[in-house]
């Protein structure tokens, strides 16, 4: 277990680092480690991490509400790089009371973060119980909400008093500009939407394609406040809040 000192060394080191000596460095620091792939910056992170541990778990967030095109998207790249990809999802009775009691679109009318929770959060917060890292494709140009993005930091959202959970951010420093480049260059496999205007891609009813002056988060939870753009698989690192859903997610498991 790495100290909170030894995380911000780390990520002070890695500051300027290429996200292949960033992978390799994690790999040897922290070798319980499982990577999230969901879109174009994730397959360039399993196109990299692959070379070097060719093992390496691999899972996605299989909502139930993906367009047709992500999940032969998903199954593009399993094939392309003969991996293993772990669909989490949701707990099938907690969705049924939800949808139950609030329909298939609530969402339209009192926000995201409910039907988020129960189909993302909870599903990742079971998945990450098994690990000590996980890796993300965040960039800090993607959204306000991303633009302090460290390297390296403990994940104060999914670790708690047993188990510290730490996130790697390999491609924080990448613009748009280089994943895409990255993608044609190497002909990394990338999702059919984003060949019609969809940029960053979640559930099919929460995406839509942006606009050539939008922002590039923009075409999720359109309908929602622009500024807040986040599923609360990235929660701000706040030790109050941490705590309070640690102490009320161990009450629930008690």
């Amino acid at each position: 277990m790495l100290t909170q000192e030894q995380i911000t060394e780390q990520n002070t080191r890695l500051q300027n680092s290429e996200p292949r000596d960033i992978l390799r460095e994690v790999f040897s620091l922290i070798p319980n480690t499982v990577l999230s792939f969901s879109g174009a910056e994730d397959v360039i992170l399993i196109d990299m991490a692959t070379k070097i541990l060719p093992e390496l778990p691999v899972f996605t967030l299989d909502t139930g509400r993906l367009h047709q095109e992500t999940y032969r998207f998903i199954e593009k790249v399993r094939t392309y790089y003969d991996v293993n990809i772990d669909m989490l999802q949701p707990d099938t009775e907690q969705l049924r009371k939800f949808v139950k009691q609030k329909g298939l679109f609530s969402f339209y009318k009192d926000g995201h973060e409910e039907c988020c929770s129960i189909r993302k959060v909870e599903p990742l917060r079971k998945k990450l119980r098994h690990y000590d890292a996980w890796i993300t494709g965040q960039r800090r140009d993607q959204t306000p909400s991303r633009a302090e993005v460290a390297i390296i930091e403990l994940d104060r959202g999914f670790s708690n008093n047993g188990h510290q959970v730490v996130k790697i951010n390999p491609l924080a420093n990448w613009s748009s500009e280089q994943v895409w480049s990255a993608i044609q260059m190497f002909n990394i496999p990338y999702n059919e939407l984003h060949d019609r205007g969809y940029v960053s891609i979640g559930c099919e009813p929460c995406t839509r394609a942006i606009k050539p002056t939008e922002h590039e988060r923009a075409g999720r939870w359109w309908w929602e406040d622009a500024t807040i753009k986040e599923c609360g698989l990235h929660p701000k690192n706040i030790a109050g809040e941490v705590r309070r859903n640690n102490e009320e997610h161990d009450t629930e498991s008690s």
